[in-house]
């Protein structure tokens, strides 16, 4: 997916957004935002948005000298999702199909995301939880997963962000766990899962967790590791969370299943759905939605 107009103003609100978690100097802020606006400037547009993220989050932590400003987010995003888990694990227990539970569940975890959001807000997560029962997605699509899970031999699951990692979890314990490998960052970028997330909610108990070698808030295969970028090839089935995730594999020409919720007016307008709808998209057929569809010229 190509960076659009629309997404400057969001690399501007990250990076000052970021850069306000470390530090209350305006002065920094404004040698940030400048460098900021400039690389913007410079920009190829034809990257996808991930690409620049990647940028200026160097830049931020080359200019505070923090190597995780959401370090403190992550951690409590973590907590907090944690304390849900018996409520969240009963509910899918109890449901009439747990397995169609889980896959709703993580999709709304997705909410957790300070690429969009400034602050943990408990009540937009317990809402997010809330309205993904609302409309549920038809168990015929939610089957095309279960499916796919089946009767897949190697399956790489790409987490996205801290306190969603938990959700994540939930639907990964019903998988067949031999299966699946847990592909995190390779270094901290925004609130993005990272290895030590992984150990902090107890996923590497249950499945191998693998990194990515990469600071990028999403999936640039030519900015990951050899090793990962073997695993990816390896896999046959890849189960992707969230929207950075979207952008930058949005192209490949895997077997991929997309998770994510849409966050933007941008991934709105390439991926079809309307702002706040839970997708499932398998690698860029449009599947299901709980909300209404968006046509865009045509």
């Amino acid at each position: 997916m190509k960076t659009y107009l629309e997404c400057i103003p969001c690399f501007i609100q990250q990076a000052l957004g970021a850069v306000r978690f470390i530090t209350d100097d305006e002065r920094v802020h404004e040698q940030l935002l400048r460098q900021v606006i400039i690389m913007i400037s410079e920009m190829d547009l034809s990257v996808t948005p991930p690409a620049m993220g990647q940028k200026f989050h160097r830049l931020i932590r080359e200019i505070t000298g923090n190597n995780d400003p959401y370090e403190k987010i992550k951690k409590d995003s973590n907590q907090l999702a944690l304390k849900l888990v018996p409520r969240l694990r009963s509910e899918i227990q109890n449901s009439l199909n747990p397995w169609e539970t889980a896959v709703r569940l993580a999709i709304a975890g997705n909410i957790i995301d300070f690429a969009k959001i400034q602050h943990l807000d408990e009540k937009l997560i317990y809402k997010a939880l809330e309205d993904s029962a609302v409309s549920p997605p038809p168990a015929s699509v939610i089957n095309k997963l279960a499916n796919a899970v089946e009767q897949a031999e190697d399956i790489l699951y790409l987490g996205d962000n801290a306190g969603e990692i938990v959700f994540d979890r939930l639907l990964i314990e019903l998988m067949p766990r031999a299966k699946v490998t847990y592909g995190v960052r390779g270094k901290p970028t925004i609130n993005d899962v990272t290895r030590q997330d992984a150990q902090e909610t107890g996923l590497t108990d249950i499945v191998e967790v693998i990194d990515n070698g990469s600071d990028a808030p999403g999936t640039i295969l030519e900015t990951c590791s050899p090793e990962f970028r073997r695993r990816f090839d390896k896999a046959d089935l890849i189960i992707s969370k969230g929207q950075g995730n979207y952008e930058s594999l949005s192209d490949s020409c895997k077997d991929i299943f997309f998770l994510f919720r849409v966050k933007c007016a941008v991934i709105a307008r390439n991926s079809g759905w309307a702002v706040d709808s839970l997708v499932i998209q398998r690698q860029g057929l449009n599947i299901i939605n709980n909300r209404r569809r968006v046509k865009y010229g045509y």
